[in-house]
C-alpha cells in the first residue's frame, strides 16, 4: 500500500492506494502522525483507492481518529469501497468514523 498526501481548503487528505493491512498500517500512521506533528488536525482519509482493510487497518484509522483529536482536531474518512463499509458497518466502527460517499464533502464543515 503506498499513502499519497495532499492538501485541500484546511484539511490533509492521505489516499491509500492498494490494501490496508497489517504490513500496512505503520505507514498510515507514522503519515498521520506526520501531519499532526507538522500542526495538522485536519485530516480525511481516501479510501477510495482502498480495496481491502483488516483488523490492523482499523486500528490505524481509530489510532488516527485519537490522534487527531488530542491536537484538538478530527479525522474523517472518504469515499470507502463496498468491502471497506462492510467491515466499518459490521465491527460499528462506521459510527464514529462516519464515511463520507465524497472527498469534497469530507473536507468541509470541520
Amino acid at each position: 500500500m503506498q499513502v499519497h498526501s495532499s492538501t485541500v481548503q484546511d484539511a490533509t487528505v492521505l489516499r491509500c492506494d492498494g490494501r490496508l493491512t497489517m504490513v500496512a498500517a505503520p505507514a498510515l500512521k507514522s503519515a498521520i502522525d506526520e501531519v499532526v506533528e507538522s500542526g495538522g488536525t485536519h485530516v480525511v482519509i481516501d479510501l477510495s483507492e482502498t480495496s481491502f482493510v483488516d483488523s490492523s487497518g482499523l486500528g490505524a484509522l481509530v489510532a488516527g481518529l485519537k490522534r487527531t483529536r488530542q491536537a484538538g482536531g478530527d479525522l474523517r474518512i472518504a469515499e470507502p469501497q463496498e468491502q471497506v463499509r462492510m467491515v466499518l458497518a459490521l465491527t460499528n466502527l462506521d459510527r464514529i468514523l462516519q464515511p463520507f460517499d465524497r472527498l469534497e464533502d469530507a473536507v468541509h464543515g470541520w
